[in-house]
C-alpha cells in the first residue's frame, strides 16, 4: 500500500497540510480500530460519502485524495464503517459508484496501519453473486502491493467499466488472496460475535423500487436521502442479541453473619371502633375542666368529671388539660387535678405536667395533690425530691413569721407521712432536709421530724 499512498499524495491537488498530515503518526499512533465506536454519521459526513461515490466521471485516485481530504484521520474508520454499511446491500449504490466506495476502502489508510476492511474486500472479491466486473476489479486492488494496479486507478470507473476485458481474467481462489493479504487481514474488525448480529436496515423490494417513482423528486436525489437517513438513523454495527447472564449463585452465611430478613407484609387492617362515635361527654368534661381551672366546682359536678373519666379514661385526651392549667386546678379543684393527673401517667407529656406540679408555688392543696399521687400512681424520684426541694426554698423565703411557721408545719407532717410510708428514701434528702430541722427547730413539728431522722441512721 505504500507506493499507492505515494502515487496519491504526489498527484492529489489538496493544499500542503493534507498531504502531511499523516507525518506525526509514529510520534503519537492512533489508538486501535477495534476501541473506536461505531456510532451514526453527521449531516455533513453523509453529504461527502454521497459525494465522492457519485464522482464516477473522475479518474479513482482523485477520488483517494478527495476522501483523505475531506475526511480527518481520526474520523476515517467511522466514516469507512459507514461505506462498507452502504456496500452490503447491492441495491444502494451504482455499479460504478460500488467501485469508488471499494478503492476508498482499500487506499484511505496509511501504510503504518493495518487495513481493518481487508476481510470485506476478499469476501466481495469472492462474492459468486457479484458482477465479474467488480470481482475482477477488487483482486487488482487487493494485489496492489506488487504495483500492478496503477494504471487502473487512474481511470474513471465508468472508463473501467466500459473499457476492460474481463473474460480473460483469471480469478484467484479465497485462500490465495487471503495469503497475498494476510498482514493486513490479520488485524480486522471481524469478532466471534458478528455472525449473531442482525442488520439494522432490511431492504424492502417494493419501497426501493419505488423510490423513482415520485415525480417531484428525482430517483438519485431520493435514493441519497434514502441513504442520508439510514446513516444518520442505525446503527452501523447491526442489532445484536441481548446475552443472558445469570445470577452467580449466593454465598453460604457465615456463623456470627447477618442475614438479610425478608418480612413478610402481609398486614391485617386494625379497625377503630370509637371513629364516629358520640363524642358530646368529651365536650361536657371539656367545659367542666375550663371552669375547674376558673373556680371551684359544685360537687355534683366533680362527681360528673370522676364518673365519666372512670368509664372511659381516654376522654381526658380531649379535656382540654394542659401543663400551664395545671396549677390553676390544683388551687381550686385539688381533687380533679388527682384524678385528671392519675389518668394522664401513660401521656407523653407527663414530664411536663410533674415539672409544673413541682416547681408551682408551695401550698396546702398541692401537698394534698402530691400526697394524694404518692398512693395512686408510681411517682419517678426525681420529682419527690423536685417537690421537697422546693417547698424547703419556700419555707425559707417567706418573711412572714406566722405563715413561715404554718408552712414549717405543714412541710414537717407531709415528710413524716412520706417517710412512714416509705415513698422516699432519706438518705437521698438528709443532709437537706436535716439542716431544714435544725434551722426550725424551735417548731415542734421540726423537732419531730429531727428524732425521726436521728431513728433512722
Amino acid at each position: 500500500m505504500s507506493h499507492n499512498e505515494d502515487d496519491a499524495g504526489g498527484a492529489s491537488p489538496p493544499p500542503p497540510p493534507t498531504v502531511a498530515a499523516p507525518t506525526p503518526a509514529p510520534a503519537k499512533p492512533p489508538k486501535p480500530a477495534a476501541y473506536v465506536p461505531m456510532g451514526p454519521l453527521r449531516g455533513g459526513e453523509c453529504a461527502d460519502l454521497l459525494a465522492l461515490v457519485s464522482a464516477v466521471g473522475s479518474p479513482l485516485e482523485d477520488s483517494v485524495a478527495d476522501f483523505r481530504a475531506r475526511v480527518a484521520p481520526e474520523r476515517r474508520l467511522r466514516f469507512g464503517s459507514a461505506v462498507s454499511f452502504v456496500l452490503e446491500d447491492k441495491m444502494m449504490l451504482q455499479p460504478a459508484e460500488r467501485l469508488i466506495a471499494f478503492v476508498i476502502l482499500h487506499q484511505g489508510y496509511s501504510s503504518q496501519l493495518a487495513n481493518p476492511f481487508v476481510p470485506l474486500l476478499i469476501n466481495a472479491a469472492c462474492d459468486e453473486t457479484s458482477e465479474k466486473a467488480e470481482r475482477v476489479f477488487l483482486q487488482l486492488l487487493l494485489s496492489s502491493a506488487n504495483g500492478d494496479n496503477n494504471e487502473v486507478l487512474k481511470q474513471s470507473a465508468v472508463d473501467y467499466l466500459n473499457g476492460y476485458d474481463y473474460a480473460s481474467q483469471v480469478l484467484l481462489p479465497r485462500d490465495q488472496l487471503e495469503k497475498q493479504c494476510s498482514r493486513d487481514a490479520a488485524s480486522s474488525l471481524q469478532s466471534s460475535f458478528r455472525d449473531a448480529t442482525v442488520r439494522s436496515a432490511i431492504p424492502d423490494p417494493d419501497v426501493f423500487q419505488s423510490c423513482g417513482s415520485s415525480p417531484e423528486v428525482s430517483p438519485v436525489q431520493n435514493r441519497d436521502n434514502m441513504i442520508a437517513s439510514l446513516l444518520q438513523q442505525t446503527s452501523l454495527e447491526g442489532l445484536p442479541p441481548q446475552w443472558i447472564r445469570p445470577p452467580p449463585p449466593r454465598l453460604e452465611i457465615l456463623e456470627g453473619e447477618l442475614q438479610w430478613l425478608n418480612l413478610d407484609n402481609n398486614h391485617e387492617l386494625l379497625w377503630d371502633g370509637s371513629m364516629c362515635a358520640d363524642t358530646s361527654r368529651g365536650a361536657v368534661i371539656r367545659e367542666l375542666v375550663e371552669k375547674a381551672c376558673k373556680g371551684p366546682l359544685a360537687p355534683a359536678q366533680q362527681e360528673k368529671i370522676v364518673s365519666d373519666l372512670g368509664k372511659d379514661w381516654k376522654l381526658v385526651y380531649h379535656c382540654g388539660m394542659t401543663p400551664k392549667k395545671l396549677p390553676d386546678l390544683v388551687e381550686h379543684n385539688p381533687c380533679i387535678a388527682v384524678e385528671v393527673l392519675s389518668k394522664l401517667t401513660n401521656s407523653p407529656d407527663m414530664d411536663e405536667y410533674f415539672d409544673a406540679l413541682a416547681h408551682m408555688e408551695m401550698s396546702l392543696h398541692s401537698m394534698e395533690v402530691v400526697n394524694r399521687l404518692t398512693t395512686a400512681v408510681v411517682l419517678p424520684p426525681g420529682f419527690i425530691h423536685g417537690y421537697i426541694s422546693n417547698c424547703i426554698q419556700s419555707c425559707e423565703g417567706n418573711q412572714d413569721k406566722y405563715m413561715q411557721n404554718r408552712l414549717v408545719r405543714l412541710v414537717c407532717v407531709f415528710l413524716q407521712s412520706l417517710i412512714r410510708n416509705k415513698i422516699i428514701n432519706v438518705q437521698d434528702l438528709f443532709v437537706e432536709v436535716q439542716a431544714f430541722c435544725i434551722a426550725f427547730s424551735r417548731i415542734r413539728e421540726a423537732a419531730g421530724l429531727f428524732r425521726l431522722l436521728k431513728s433512722l441512721e
